[in-house]
């Protein structure tokens, strides 16, 4: 059987996704035909064309209440319409030269984004043309995209598509409802680009991996065309939000889209469902419209060694695009650079947060390579992409295997750039960190979580606010950038708390032991021991009933409620300057008013 793998739209634009990449140098190597296909970038490239948004514009003008931000970029769709394709030719590295020219503010049309001639020399300071450039792109691109969504398409986002829709759906039917309106132009372009490539592979099989819940309803778009153009070709889904939402599934409705849907690493239940070996970690339909959950109970896996080389084959021609919405570097990593996304080891080698979703595979199942076959894949794949940074997204990189990666690399002489995720802890001593610094480290990311010692022991980090500034401080010293992971409103945890663990962030910034950081609203989920079992984190189940698709976050309430919404906006100011180098005078409570 022949495979098309698809990521569907909209993820990041900077680079591909890996799931289709990995799962295509897996299936390559057993002998099945696999392509691969990101529906996510070709769609953006398509969209942002003059003829694209010519049509855009002219359905705009028959709208007969536009705000008043829509009516002026409507007045200016000559310029929009004029620059976008030198814009996106120069995002996607075709046209450097043009950085000269957009690095000018006064290029730019005036809007609510544009920013001030000081703040852009503050960020990029007198000779940072290439990145200035691409800083008020970005906010260009931002604000066409909002124009889109509020005129042709609601569910239209840079970056996502129909998220809001999607993120909590313990029912299928207002999706479906959703689904049987009429396609939007940007839904029928997505389906044009999808048509041609089925036309042309004519695969037995499509698979969509759906990381997020911003990719779901295009996938379902996309199934839901190819069910009634194609219905002999076979459908699945699987991915991060199918292993996190759907494991609980008991309507069949969906299966009126898609034939199966996998769970956890996709290498083995794909490669069965290809070779019609016996299914496993695998839901499917039967004639009588019941449910058939086939194998979950097995810890049958690929070894983490044996998954093989990722093949970037039908990726490599995408005009991936550089984005800087923030000025701040750490910031950027994000979406700017062409980053090839590896793993390390397989799972996480602490796995005992009590907010995590440990009782999943790609948490609880801790695995490791040999590095130097790690190593003899970063090489592979720089020799497919061309490219020699990487972006090691592991739950939490190990020490261990971060020192043994880093004399590897040192060892074969390579020039590589590399950031990952860790764990704060005593480990990152400073000839640790010196030793990554040299072999190319350029930034990690870590979740400090609650900087208060008593949720701290709480959430069973396993560490301590002292052990996190050290190694923080370690990287600095060896010039590793520093993100951090930051957490609110996690079950008992009080007002005064809250401002105790913005006053601790306040001065890892100040100190320059952290250059960016993201509070996260804390969520309850049917994965985590907190979720499992509340009561231990002084929690209780709110007695909502259980929905019949999407099942993650539990609804709880506590005995001590603060509001959350009115210190998210609070930690997010607050945050937000200090990533700018602003705001370390202002007292942290009066952020809060």
């Amino acid at each position: 059987m022949k495979i098309l793998l698809v990521t569907p739209p909209l993820t990041q634009l900077n680079t591909s996704y890996p799931a289709t990449s990995h799962l295509t140098g897996f299936l390559s190597s057993q002998g099945i035909v696999a392509e691969q296909m990101d529906l996510s970038i070709e769609l953006i490239q398509a969209l942002f064309t003059r003829k694209k948004l010519t049509e855009i514009f002219d359905l705009a003008s028959k709208i007969p209440k536009l705000s008043k931000t829509n009516k002026i970029i409507l007045q200016q769709a000559n310029f929009y319409s004029q620059t976008i394709e030198p814009v996106m030719q120069f995002l996607s590295g075709k046209n450097d030269s043009l950085a000269h020219r957009f690095c000018n503010r006064n290029f730019w049309p005036v809007s609510k984004r544009l920013p001030t001639d000081d703040d852009l020399e503050w960020g990029f300071g007198m000779i940072g043309n290439h990145d200035r450039a691409i800083h008020l792109c970005t906010l260009y691109l931002r604000d066409l995209s909002d124009f889109i969504n509020q005129t042709v398409d609601p569910h239209f986002e840079l970056i996502r598509y129909a998220e809001s829709l999607c993120l909590r759906l313990p029912n299928f039917d207002s999706i479906e409802k959703e689904l049987q309106k009429p396609l939007s132009i940007i839904e029928n372009l997505m389906l044009e680009i999808f048509a041609k490539r089925i036309s042309t592979e004519m695969p037995d099989m499509v698979g969509f991996t759906i990381p997020f819940p911003g990719n779901l309803y295009s996938t379902l778009r996309c199934t839901k065309w190819l069910k009634h153009e194609h219905p002999k070709t076979k459908i699945c889904i699987g991915g991060g939000y199918v292993n996190t939402e759907l494991r609980s599934i008991s309507d069949a409705t969906i299966f009126n889209y898609v034939d199966y849907i996998t769970f956890d690493d996709g290498e083995l239940p794909l490669l069965r469902l290809l070779t019609n070996g016996d299914k496993i970690r695998t839901i499917y339909r039967s004639s009588n419209n019941k449910l058939i959950r086939c194998d979950f109970q097995s810890n049958e896996n690929i070894a983490f060694a044996e998954t093989g080389i990722p093949n970037y084959n039908g990726l490599l021609q995408n005009n991936y695009i550089n984005l800087i919405e923030l000025t701040n570097p750490m910031h950027a990593l994000w979406s700017n650079g062409r980053w090839n996304k590896m793993m390390l080891a397989h799972g996480c080698y602490w796995g005992k947060c009590t907010f995590c979703d440990c009782g999943l595979d790609y948490i609880n199942r801790y695995e490791t390579a040999p590095i130097a076959l790690v190593v003899d894949k970063m090489e592979a794949i720089m020799q497919q992409t061309g490219q020699s940074g990487f972006h090691f997204v592991d739950e939490a990189a190990p020490p261990s295997l971060l020192r043994k990666l880093a004399e590897e690399i040192i060892r074969r002489k390579l020039t590589v750039s590399y950031w990952t995720n860790v764990r704060f802890e005593k480990s990152f001593t400073p000839e640790l960190c010196y030793l990554m610094s040299q072999s190319g480290c350029i930034a990690i990311s870590g979740g400090l979580e609650v900087a208060s010692p008593r949720i701290l022991k709480l959430i069973n980090k396993g560490i301590t606010i002292e052990t996190a500034r050290e190694s923080m401080k370690n990287f600095a010293n060896a010039d590793i950038m520093t993100h951090a992971y930051l957490m609110y409103g996690f079950p008992t945890e009080t007002a005064h708390e809250t401002l105790e663990s913005l006053e601790v962030v306040r001065q890892l910034f100040e100190n320059g032991f952290i250059q960016s950081a993201f509070w996260h609203r804390y969520a309850m989920t049917i994965h985590s021991p907190s979720g499992q079992n509340p009561e231990n984190v002084g929690a209780k189940h709110s007695l909502i009933p259980k929905g019949d698709f999407a099942n993650n976050e539990i609804p709880y309430y506590t005995s001590n409620e603060i509001d959350l919404d009115f210190y998210g906006k609070g930690l997010n100011l607050a945050t937000y300057n200090y990533m700018q180098g602003a705001g370390y005078d202002v007292k942290v409570k009066d952020w809060f008013k």
